[in-house]
């Protein structure tokens, strides 16, 4: 995760190059603390809860994907009023790691899950 977040400080570094600056938020460094923090709280918990049973898992996996989901918004409508005139480009990066982080916490969900992935692990931990 700490290699994504690298990632996208250079994709998002190269843009604030490109793109006019209009468009980069000053709050971006903090966006990625953000979701880097929300991320490695979701997979620790799933992680800790997949290893016990499934039926735990899908529950903490339903109350995680709701609190980040409610803590998202939260986070968007309270920085929009207080700071208006920045609130077009928060939301253009908001959304733009809010991408970049699903699309890498699925793969990480379904490579936790998979049953053939634990199943090799389990026969090359023997």
């Amino acid at each position: 995760m700490l290699l994504l977040t690298f990632a996208a400080g250079i994709v998002s570094l190269a843009l604030f190059f490109v793109l006019p600056h209009a468009w980069i938020s000053p709050s971006l460094p903090f966006l990625f603390v953000f979701y880097y923090a929300c991320s490695l709280i979701s997979y620790i918990l799933l992680d800790r809860s997949v290893q016990k049973r499934i039926n735990r898992f899908i529950s903490v996996f339903m109350l995680t994907t709701a609190v980040k989901l409610f803590l998202y918004l939260a986070v968007m409508i309270i920085y929009a009023f207080v700071n208006r005139k920045d609130a077009i480009p928060f939301l253009l990066n908001f959304f733009f790691l809010y991408l970049v982080y699903t699309v890498f916490e699925v793969i990480q969900i379904v490579s936790l899950t998979n049953p053939a992935s634990s199943a090799d692990e389990k026969r090359n931990s023997s």
